[in-house]
């Protein structure tokens, strides 16, 4: 399979390139500068990402460009000026400092890379260093009013750089540049599409797993049906499904999705250990504590009933790439922003291997390839929810009676969202128990009583994400519902945060 690698820098547009690349039906991989993966005859390009560093400070990312001439290459803003200033160009802190838009002033239209974009086309800009002088064989292919070294070509190599992002949206033929360079300099064919993946995951999991029996735990979202679908596919009746109930669920959640499993010719077995988990939750007030507790309870319940299954050698998981980036450590890229319950290893008592058929797609893909596989649209459409459940959104300790309170107000905020047409608007929401209480008056009383935030955000893959511009007549509403209609709650706040720099999530 044709392969773009995209080498971090630490860039926050880094996970942007990666879905422009793959909307143009091209697959790419993410990796850390200071740890690439070996380049097999399937690797046809690479993009080196911009930075939140400049080349010249002391403890810069320095990338091994080894393949540099033998493949094509294309720098985005620190990858352009890096490659300049390794090889004896100058990058300079510029006295105009470039940010925001701006505009190509002029172009090379006989370059590759920038074939069929329009002289005045707006690019996004974001960078304080320039590029001053470029070496003997480095060849401009585009200038903004402030910016003469906007883009360049190597002569004789496939290797092109511009100081610009063309992967936001502010950069109006960015896509163009990208999908340039993908088909007219790397020869990509475009044939990454959720079709291809179906067919060429199957075969590759019948080879892998053969007759072997695989136990998979579901939790009723996109991405374990998605992922037991194409096991089901792969494996029939071998494939054991697993829900557990951990307590933590939406309201009415587990016996619904059971329900909506029926149908689906998966072999899927029920387990309610909601106790377990409060007892395992009991006074825990840290999300990463709350979260390990979860995750070993969840291993234990799922331990005891996979051991019921005989010779069982595979767990699946339905692992998608944003977790895998966002649980990569590294220095500069990809910092850990929190644990993930499903990325990782197991306890060796399991004795299991490891399938993640979905570990390459982001979130929106995971939704097409179910599309194509005939997923009910009751489950193709669900929100995304948190693997530890309502714990993370109660912002304290965990106890019966505020999941009650919290499932109570999640149930109106949600129906409320399906009922004026909302839900599929918005990517994700629900809601946050505060760790505050309020004074409030209900009838001729004072109360004393919890805040809850609601949180509805808009994003492709949750790696960006903006606030919901919900009607201020539906807030109202939902706010008047929730405390006539929920004991305990006097107040109701609405979260306005985008991500960066929140979190979709509040822990």
């Amino acid at each position: 399979m044709q392969t773009i690698i995209i080498l971090d820098h630490g860039s926050q547009y880094t996970q942007l390139i990666a879905r422009k690349i793959r909307e143009l039906n091209v697959y790419c991989e993410i990796h850390p500068f200071n740890n690439p993966p070996a380049f097999d005859k399937d690797v046809v390009g690479v993009v080196l990402s911009g930075s939140p560093y400049s080349v010249r400070d002391n403890d810069a990312p320095q990338p091994d460009l080894w393949f540099k001439g033998k493949i094509p290459v294309l720098g985005i803003c620190y990858g352009a000026q890096y490659m300049v200033n390794a090889f004896g160009g100058k990058v300079e802190q510029s006295n105009i400092r470039e940010y925001g838009r701006a505009v190509l002033t002029s172009i090379d239209d006989t370059c590759k890379l920038m074939k069929g974009i329009t002289l005045g086309s707006q690019v996004w800009a974001s960078h304080g260093d320039t590029i001053e002088s470029m070496p003997a064989n480095y060849k401009i292919i585009c200038s903004t009013a402030t910016v003469k070294n906007a883009g360049y070509h190597i002569e004789g190599e496939d290797t092109y750089a511009i100081q610009f992002h063309p992967e936001v949206h502010h950069s109006v033929e960015g896509k163009q540049i990208l999908q340039n360079f993908l088909v007219d300099v790397c020869g990509c064919k475009q044939d990454w599409t959720s079709d291809n993946f179906v067919t060429a995951t199957v075969k590759d999991l019948k080879a892998k797993l053969g007759n072997d029996k695989v136990v998979l735990g579901l939790s009723g979202g996109v991405d374990s049906s998605v992922a037991a679908m194409l096991l089901n596919e792969a494996v029939g009746k071998n494939l054991n499904c697993i829900f557990v109930d951990n307590g933590l669920l939406r309201k009415n959640e587990f016996a619904s999705v059971m329900e909506s499993y029926k149908g689906m010719g998966l072999n899927v077995t029920g387990v309610d250990a909601s106790q377990m988990f409060y007892a395992a939750l009991e006074g825990l007030k840290d999300p990463e504590q709350k979260r390990k507790a979860i995750g070993k309870t969840f291993i234990e319940v799922f331990d005891r009933q996979a051991t019921k299954i005989k010779d069982v050698k595979w767990l699946a998981q339905g692992t998608i790439y944003p977790d895998v980036i966002e649980s990569c450590s590294v220095k500069g890229p990809s910092a850990t922003i929190k644990s993930h319950h499903n990325v990782g290893g197991l306890p060796d008592y399991m004795k299991l291997q490891i399938v993640e058929p979905l570990r390459a797609l982001f979130k929106d893909e995971v939704r097409r390839v179910g599309k194509v596989l005939g997923l009910k649209e009751e489950l193709l459409s669900r929100h995304p929810f948190p693997g530890p459940g309502l714990a993370i959104r109660i912002l304290s300790d965990v106890t019966q009676e505020k999941v009650r309170i919290l499932q109570e107000v999640d149930s109106i905020f949600i129906e409320g969202l399906k009922r004026e047409g909302l839900y599929n608007k918005v990517w994700q929401a629900g809601v946050m128990l505060l760790p505050v209480q309020s004074v409030g008056v209900m009838g001729d009383e004072r109360t004393y009583e919890n805040v809850v935030a609601l949180r509805a955000v808009e994003s492709v893959d949750g790696m960006t994400a903006d606030w919901s511009h919900l009607p201020y007549d539906f807030l109202a509403d939902m706010s008047n519902n929730i405390i006539n209609n929920v004991k305990g709650v006097n107040r109701v706040c609405y979260d306005i945060s985008s991500k960066p720099p929140a979190t979709i999530e509040w822990e």
